[in-house]
């Protein structure tokens, strides 16, 4: 009886095993065409970042396909262009995609997750990125100090995306509540 439910557990396990190690090889292959991509590097180029919530990815740039809205996916094309790179660990599941690409001005889509993966913040910009400067996408809540009706004070805090330009904010998009309307569009305000 015990050989049999020893039998059976080590079976369990193995079966576990092989069932993961199939979902993540397809990962691991990603992860190794992007570390070449990495070797690669090219000395005027841009890296783009986006930080400030719980998750972000980037949709595309230009016409190029980055992460996959449903699948979460890095996209064979960007790979394949090498604008890809990865931030972390190899083993951790956390490890966070940055762009690395060609100096120039560049619509850039990026999709912010604040509260949840279920519910993403689609951004729009259209930017020139000067060589060799580091550029991160940071979202965050613009939280006012002071107070007010209970209907201003109830309504959710705008939401907003700071362009930072190495350490430095040099634009900043912001989409206020409306109560009428609900959510409005990320609009540039002057810094």
């Amino acid at each position: 009886m015990r050989r049999i439910l020893a039998r059976n557990i080590l079976l369990c396990l193995c079966v576990g095993t092989t069932l993961t190690a199939c979902q993540n090889t397809q990962n691991v292959v990603d992860q190794v065409r992007i570390a070449q991509n990495t070797l690669e590097q090219k000395a005027n180029n841009a890296t783009l970042y986006c930080s400030g919530v719980e998750n972000c990815e980037f949709a595309r740039i230009n016409d190029t396909e980055v992460i996959n809205a449903t699948s979460h996916r890095i996209s064979r094309e960007a790979m394949e262009r090498g604008i890809v790179r990865l931030q972390g660990s190899v083993f951790s599941r956390k490890q966070q995609v940055y762009l690395s690409v060609p100096a120039k001005e560049y619509e850039v889509v990026i999709r912010f997750y604040p509260i949840s993966l279920d519910r993403a913040e689609t951004f729009h910009v259209i930017h020139e990125f000067k060589p060799y400067l580091n550029y991160t996408f940071k979202m965050y809540r613009d939280r006012p100090k002071g107070s007010g009706s209970l209907l201003n004070v109830s309504a959710p805090d705008p939401l907003c995306v700071d362009l930072q330009q190495e350490q430095h904010t040099i634009r900043r998009f912001c989409r206020s509540y409306d109560v009428r309307k609900g959510l409005g569009e990320f609009i540039e305000k002057k810094i």
